[in-house]
């Protein structure tokens, strides 16, 4: 399990990076973007906590799905694709004002939220190939907690 685990965090963290530098560099994913100073260390302009956050982003929906009664691997990628789209709404404006990222014009592009679902889509879907055995309440507890988190600084 441990080996597996380890495996998916590194696929989800690489694959995110190279995403994020198809966005930041050549703008075919998410739209014409770029990050600020405040997430840290970058390699070529991504910061590496991206690659953190994209995978416990998706860790956390893939077993919030899994504790579900949905049967259908297509149903939970949709359902929890939806989910982190509906994050990222909230994210955008926080992330704008706390120099996350910037985008062009300060206008997020509806590009962005497609692309999230479709990039979220894939990623829980090799979650899903992975089929880890049910886990516990944890991952989807810290999805709440994103979701709090940036509610309140939304609201402040």
């Amino acid at each position: 399990m441990e080996g597996k685990f380890i495996l998916f965090a590194l696929l989800i963290f690489i694959s995110s990076l190279i995403v994020e530098w198809l966005g930041v560099h050549k703008h075919w994913i998410f739209g014409n973007y770029g990050y600020g100073q405040t997430l840290g260390i970058k390699v070529e302009e991504i910061p590496l906590i991206i690659g953190v956050n994209w995978f416990l982003l998706i860790y956390s929906a893939g077993v919030l799905m899994q504790r579900t009664r949905i049967r259908s691997i297509l149903i939970r990628v949709i359902v929890g694709a939806i989910i982190l789209v509906l994050l990222d709404l909230i994210i955008e404006p926080v992330a704008q004002h706390f120099d996350y990222w910037h985008w062009a014009n300060n206008i997020v592009p509806i590009k962005n939220y497609l692309d999230w679902f479709l990039v979220s889509g894939v990623m829980l879907f090799v979650f899903e190939k992975f089929g880890f055995r049910k886990q516990g309440i944890v991952a989807p507890v810290f999805l709440l907690v994103q979701f709090v988190f940036f509610m309140v600084l939304l609201a402040i």
